[in-house]
């Protein structure tokens, strides 16, 4: 791919700008020699007015997702995309969120524009371990960890029963939760069976994958040993 192509993609810019920011020498190489469009390059060691690019095509990154923020690319509130560089937005395709965390539910969000990889990460058929913590607005009753792990669950609406799931009890009114599937504010909805409410809701890893030092509303792109290990 041609360089102009390749960071107009990225969001640079529409080809016509970016045309221009590579004729006026702002695409260098590490060591600080011009790159033309038409020449060969290695994305790794580009610098766009002086900074690394951005994460090339096929990246997967990893957010810590604080709460108030929602993972759409069109909304009336917060988006994640505030927590991104600018560009983001803009690239083709877009960086879109694998799965969704909603508004009140902090974590790990994982992020690629890559379909194909969104598509073996989201799908039901990974079975990527999902677990979260949740605070609780009443005691535990003692029987859930039963229940969660029976796969007879059934949600209010719905009339498949859950998969199981593992509940480990952290504290009278904590607890962690690992899901083996995905739907629809489950883990409020488990609790909400139950006769409980979920007060805050923390997606602490996917597939073995944790957010580790990452701060909130931080994120990283991932090496290729980590996406390897996250697909099915």
């Amino acid at each position: 791919m041609k360089l102009v192509k390749h960071l107009a993609n990225l969001g640079y810019g529409t080809r016509r700008a970016v045309t221009e920011m590579v004729k006026n020498g702002f695409v260098t190489r590490r060591d600080g020699s011009i790159v033309r469009d038409g020449e060969t390059f290695d994305h790794d060691d580009l610098l766009i007015n002086g900074k690394p690019g951005d994460p090339p095509a096929g990246a997967v990154l990893m957010l810590h997702k604080p709460t108030g923020f929602v993972c759409s690319a069109k909304d009336t509130s917060r988006l994640i995309y505030e927590l991104l560089p600018p560009r983001f937005l803009a690239r083709s395709p877009i960086m879109a969120p694998i799965g969704r965390l909603d508004r009140d539910t902090s974590g790990l969000l994982l992020l690629t524009d890559d379909g194909k990889i969104n598509h073996r990460l989201a799908s039901p058929r990974a079975h990527l371990p999902k677990v979260y913590d949740a605070e609780l607005a009443s005691d535990l009753r003692g029987d859930e960890d039963a229940l969660f792990a029976s796969g007879t669950l059934l949600l209010n609406g719905e009339t498949t029963p859950l998969r199981a799931a593992t509940l480990d009890v952290l504290a009278s009114r904590r607890a962690r939760v690992t899901l083996y599937e995905g739907r629809y504010h489950q883990v409020r909805r488990m609790f909400a069976a139950v006769g409980n409410h979920v007060v805050t809701l923390h997606r602490r890893s996917i597939g073995g994958l944790e957010l580790g030092s990452l701060e909130a509303g931080q994120w990283r792109e991932l090496s290729f040993d980590e996406v390897a290990a996250l697909l099915p």
